[in-house]
């Protein structure tokens, strides 16, 4: 018996079945929420002697000074200059495709005139320095690294600071390499709450950023929250998902490694199948059921399947694009023989993967599209990472002599409509200037 439940959109319960699948608490933890917050205010009060014993307490790293935190440049060239061949050289070739793709997302500031010689535009200036965060031991993710350096890179930001834990002072080589590769200025060795308000607040040694970006755990999560506002952030994603659209055209035991891509990242990552086909959906759950013992994630890929997935008999291709709206999925594949048929019919999803041969993984690492991408139905209002998240714009006014007439008549009879006279006065005063 499967151990993934088998929905239909006939059934007079799909919508309270759907709607139940997709419910998940986002509300944040009140004890991760406090303890985040506790680290923060020490943070910003002691600045490089929190940072120091945080990291000898969580990271059971004996360090002796906050500057002893930041990896040298040396290292970080060592490292990508150690890198066994094969990886450097997909480190590189994945870095490529990655800068190629964000290079034609770069906005560029512009201005248009009117008549009388008013002058209007828009000044595109990038951000002046980012900080990146990029989970450490065991979930070492050097792709997070290019992911989000490289754009922040494209879009022209001065200085990318990445910070990363070391837990027991061992340093990832693959993530200090692709840091090398991506262009990273700084790197330091901290990682949890503490390094969100080093990044926030700047300590003695380490800089305050305008933005923070990147994934990370719980108080990571928290911690995001919380400095909102003293700088920009991504987002605070939820849970990997990842939608299939399938007509059966693929072969079933891809499918069902495509939803174990996802499933595998964590217990409450979720993976979807919609398809208009019975005899196809067993013959996935018979591959599931099939390969599901040979992943070594296999109590994580099963937690998953059995508790946030499903796969769900539709009436036509038609309507599983209706659910996909309705999902807003942070990945989609549709995993069929005509995509382009079903694209326009997509409004909702983080990235969209055209065709069998499209899996999500290789938008994961190398595709180029950003694979920060909007979960948890987020997709309805939001994008990937890209440079316009490290962009920002200023609105230019040039206002000529005769402009100021002409605009100053409209500005007076508008801010007294509104009870603001020193507004209208400012814009009489120029009349006769």
């Amino acid at each position: 018996m499967s151990i993934v439940r088998r929905l239909s959109s006939t059934s007079a319960t799909f919508d309270a079945e759907l709607g139940a699948l997709l419910r998940f608490d986002t509300d944040d933890d009140s004890a991760v929420d406090r303890a985040a917050a506790a680290i923060l205010l020490d943070v910003r009060r002691r600045g490089d002697e929190a940072l120091v014993e945080y990291t000898r307490r969580f990271d059971r790293v004996d360090v002796k000074a906050a500057a002893d935190l930041e990896v040298p440049r040396a290292e970080l060239d060592a490292a990508r200059d150690a890198l066994p061949a094969e990886q450097r050289a997909a480190l590189e070739a994945a870095a490529e495709r990655v800068r190629r793709f964000h290079d034609h997302q770069r906005a560029e500031s512009w201005s248009i005139a009117d008549a009388d010689g008013t002058r209007l535009g828009q000044r595109v200036t990038p951000l002046d320095r980012v900080g990146l965060y990029v989970p450490g031991g065991l979930a070492a993710y050097p792709s997070s690294v290019l992911m989000n350096a490289i754009p922040a890179k494209v879009a022209g930001v001065c200085e990318v600071v990445m910070v990363t834990p070391t837990p027991d002072g061992i340093r990832n080589a693959m993530v200090l390499g692709a840091a090398a590769i991506a262009g990273v200025d700084r790197v330091f060795a901290i990682g949890g709450a503490q390094a969100i308000g080093a990044l926030a607040y700047g300590t003695d040694t380490v800089p305050a950023v305008d933005k923070i970006v990147g994934p990370g755990n719980a108080y990571v999560a928290a911690a995001k929250r919380r400095v909102f506002g003293t700088v920009g952030i991504d987002m605070i994603a939820g849970p990997s998902e990842i939608l299939v659209v399938a007509d059966g055209s693929a072969r079933a035991e891809w499918v069902a490694m495509d939803l174990f891509s996802q499933a595998e990242h964590d217990e409450v990552a979720q993976a979807i199948l919609l398809c208009p086909e019975a005899a196809y959906i067993d013959a996935v759950a018979a591959a599931i059921a099939t390969l599901l013992p040979t992943l070594p994630r296999v109590d994580i890929v099963t937690a998953s399947m059995r508790d946030r997935c499903a796969l769900i008999e539709v009436r036509d291709l038609e309507e599983a694009c209706d659910i996909v709206n309705r999902i807003a999925p942070e990945h989609l594949e549709l995993s069929v023989a005509d995509p382009d048929a079903l694209l326009p019919r997509i409004r909702h999803a983080g990235a969209i993967f055209m065709g069998i041969h499209s899996s999500e993984a290789l938008g994961d690492y190398c595709a180029g599209p950003n694979h920060v991408l909007p979960t948890a139905r987020t997709a309805r209002f939001s994008s990937p990472l890209g440079v316009y998240d490290f962009q920002k714009r200023s609105s230019v006014i040039a206002v000529s002599r005769a402009g100021s007439r002409t605009l100053g008549a409209i500005a007076v009879t508008l801010a007294r409509g509104e009870g603001l006279d020193a507004h209208a006065r400012s814009a009489a005063f120029r009349f006769d200037g």
